[in-house]
C-alpha cells in the first residue's frame, strides 16, 4: 500500500488575477476545477490533501509557496494552463520545475507521461528557476500546463476526459510516492565474513580506527563486515582499491543501504 503523504494542490491564479484567457475562458476557473477534483483523486488513494485555495480568492505566489511550507508537505503541484502569443499554434501538455533532477524530476515525467496517455502531447520537462511557486517551496514542485487555453482541440480533450485527466495527474503523483518509498540499492565493500560475532566487532573496531566508515551486516547466519554505501560504482572502486592496499582481501556487493 502506497505510503500517505501531504500533498498541496495548488490551482493556479485566482481572484483579481484570472491568468490566461482566450474569449469567455479564463485559466483560473479550470485550474480550481481540476484541483479540486485531483485533490479528491488523491484523497480517495489515502493520501493527505491540502490546497492553497478551494474558492476563486487573491492569493500571490509568495503566499502559495508559504502555504505549502507551513504545511509541512511532502509535495507541491501547481496546475495551470498554457497560452501562445498566437492562439492554436501550440499543444500538448509540459511541466516546468526548478531543476530537472531528484524527486521533482520524476514526478514531473510521471505526471506528463500519464497525461500522454490521456490524449495530450507530452511537450516535456523545462526548468524555470525563477518561477516563485517553484523557488520558494522547501518540497519537492512541479508546475503543470496541462494543455493550451487557446487551442481548441486542448480544451475539447480538457472538458471530454476532464476524469481520466485528473486520475493520470493523481497516479503521476502516486507513482512518485511509490518510488520513493523503495530504498535504492549501494554498492558496498565487504571485507569479512564469520559465525564468530566477537571476529567481526574485532575487524570492525579495526577498519574504524582506520577512518573507514564499516559496519556489519547479519546476513544467511554470518556476521560481514562492510565499508562504505556508494551510489556510484566508480567512488566504491576507487574505496575499494584502497582497502586492499592495505592488505584487506575485499569484494564489491550490492546491497540496500544501513541506517
Amino acid at each position: 500500500m502506497t505510503e500517505s503523504k501531504r500533498i498541496v494542490i495548488d490551482a493556479g491564479h485566482g481572484g483579481m488575477d484570472p491568468g490566461a484567457v482566450f474569449g469567455t475562458r479564463q485559466e483560473k476557473d479550470d485550474n480550481l476545477r481540476l484541483a479540486l477534483a485531483v485533490g479528491q483523486n488523491l484523497c480517495q488513494a489515502g493520501q493527505q490533501v491540502g490546497y492553497t485555495r478551494v474558492m476563486d480568492v487573491d492569493q500571490t505566489a509568495f503566499e502559495k509557496a508559504e502555504m505549502a511550507n507551513s504545511a509541512d508537505a511532502d509535495y507541491f503541484v501547481s496546475l495551470h494552463r498554457n497560452i501562445m502569443p498566437i492562439p492554436g499554434t501550440a499543444s500538448g501538455v509540459e511541466s516546468l520545475v526548478y531543476e530537472n533532477s531528484g524527486t521533482a524530476g520524476i514526478m514531473a515525467a510521471n505526471i506528463n507521461s500519464e497525461l500522454g496517455n490521456a490524449g495530450f502531447s507530452n511537450l516535456g520537462i523545462v526548468e524555470r528557476p525563477g518561477v516563485i511557486v517553484l523557488r520558494q517551496t522547501k518540497m519537492p514542485a512541479v508546475l503543470i500546463e496541462v494543455g493550451f487555453l487557446d487551442n481548441d482541440r486542448d480544451n475539447q480533450l480538457f472538458e471530454m476526459n476532464f476524469q481520466q485527466i485528473a486520475e493520470a495527474i493523481a497516479r503521476g503523483i502516486l507513482m512518485t510516492v511509490e518510488q520513493e518509498e523503495v530504498p535504492p540499492d549501494y554498492y558496498q565493500i565487504q571485507v569479512g565474513a564469520f559465525r564468530n560475532q566477537d571476529y567481526a566487532e574485532q575487524l570492525l573496531r579495526q577498519l574504524r580506527g582506520q577512518g573507514f566508515p564499516a559496519f556489519i551486516v547479519v546476513e544467511d547466519g554470518l556476521f560481514k563486515v562492510r565499508v562504505g554505501a556508494f551510489l556510484n560504482i566508480d567512488n566504491a572502486a576507487r574505496m575499494e582499491q584502497v582497502l586492499r592496499n592495505m592488505g584487506y582481501t575485499t569484494y564489491m556487493v550490492k546491497a540496500p543501504a544501513v541506517y
